[in-house]
């Protein structure tokens, strides 16, 4: 099974850029769907992003609007997601996620079973 770490959280002004990475270990990487969500104080986790094993089909929570670009290196096992235009309702902790399996259709629809701790992500007015 694969452990999942993230790391690029941190506090930006509005309108500002953020770029996370989840690096995967202890598993085939490549053989993974790898997702991002994100939690709110007192929120339900939300889908972000997803992007399937080969990098060559994504899928993007309505609210990302074009600002957020997910990509992957299955060479270094990780994982990124270029936040672009933050706004403060973007502010909550980011988890990275895996599910198992060469799927490219249904990202945001699959079981992830596989999630990392988590990085903030605080977005100031």
């Amino acid at each position: 099974q694969v452990q999942l770490v993230e790391s690029g959280g941190g506090l930006v002004q509005a309108g500002g850029s953020l770029r996370l990475s989840c690096v995967g270990s202890g598993g085939s990487f490549s053989y993974y769907v790898m997702g991002w969500f994100r939690q709110a104080p007192g929120k339900e986790r939300e889908f972000v992003a997803a992007i399937n094993w080969s990098g060559t089909a994504t899928d993007y929570a309505d609210f990302v609007e074009g600002r957020f670009t997910i990509g992957r290196d299955n060479v270094q096992s990780t994982l990124y997601l270029q936040m672009n235009s933050l706004k403060p309702e973007d502010t909550a902790v980011y988890l990275c996620a895996a599910s198992f399996g060469r799927v490219s259709s249904g990202l945001r629809r699959l079981q992830y079973n596989y999630w990392g701790q988590g990085t903030q992500v605080t977005v100031s007015s």
